[in-house]
């Protein structure tokens, strides 16, 4: 019987443990306020995209997704060298 107690304990201290270790670190507070503030979402003048304003790519024309697609769109309306 006392073996039986003494395995338990061992898987309870080993699944304690593991569950411990599986957890993901906790990001610092000021990121956490950084992500969570909502940001706006705009489309690409190109292939309609939604992006956040951060990632988005100034152009003529509007705001672009990529490079290829600000290059694309300002040669097929006449705003490429």
């Amino acid at each position: 019987m006392k073996y039986l107690i003494l395995i338990g304990l061992l898987a309870l201290l080993f699944f304690v443990l593991g569950f411990k270790r599986a957890r993901p670190p906790q990001p610092p507070a000021a990121s956490k306020a950084r992500d969570s503030a909502p940001q706006d979402m705009l489309s690409c003048a190109h292939c309609g995209l939604h992006l956040p304003r951060d990632e988005a790519l100034p152009g003529q024309g509007g705001v672009f997704c990529s490079a290829a697609h600000r290059a694309s769109y300002e040669v097929e309306h006449g705003g490429g060298r």
